[in-house]
């Protein structure tokens, strides 16, 4: 990762289409740690610009999980009635002057604050996979992938333990002055 971003600094997020069209762009996402292949940030009700120009506010504070290797990343979503998590298959981040960046692969996997589990937008993968001609490379890359994700929230890894949302939630309350 060149130029990393340092603690405090706040970074936007962008995903894209297979094609290379923009699809969604977070503002503000206030960086909590970088190391050589990964990026934890949080934010809080942060603007949200769509591909067709629509923009809203996240409802919420977000802690943001990316990495170099994995074809995931993490979304946690911090709610008054618990923790959920929104996990997108998307190809490894890149970050650059820009912000961080990522190709969206459609499907997601949910995780309610009771634990249930939804594997969503399989359908918009199948449009989209024939839409953007995915390689055909793609599905056992994404399958395996899921498999990793599934075993880390299975184990309670990384973002899906209480300690890692504590732990990262507080400092970003530390840096911002926020109860």
């Amino acid at each position: 990762m060149k130029n990393k971003p340092k603690e405090g600094d706040s970074i936007t997020i962008k995903s894209y289409k297979h094609d290379g069209s923009l699809h969604r762009t977070w503002r503000d996402t206030m960086v909590l740690k970088t190391t050589e292949k990964a990026l934890i940030g949080c934010n809080d009700h942060t603007l949200v610009i769509e591909s067709d120009g629509r923009r809203w506010r996240t409802r919420e504070p977000a802690l943001v999980y990316f990495h170099e290797e994995y074809w995931f990343n993490i979304v946690t979503m911090i709610r008054q009635k618990g923790v959920s998590y929104y996990c997108n298959l998307a190809s490894p981040f890149l970050i650059d002057e820009e912000g961080a960046k990522y190709i969206d692969y459609d499907l997601d996997v949910k995780i309610f604050p009771d634990g249930e589990k939804r594997l969503l937008d399989v359908d918009e993968y199948e449009i989209h996979g024939k839409k953007y001609n995915y390689p055909n490379e793609i599905d056992p890359i994404l399958n395996e992938h899921v498999k990793i994700l599934v075993g880390w929230i299975r184990d309670e890894r990384g973002p899906f333990s209480k300690e890692y949302v504590d732990l990262w939630f507080n400092r970003y309350k530390q840096l911002t002055g926020k109860k």
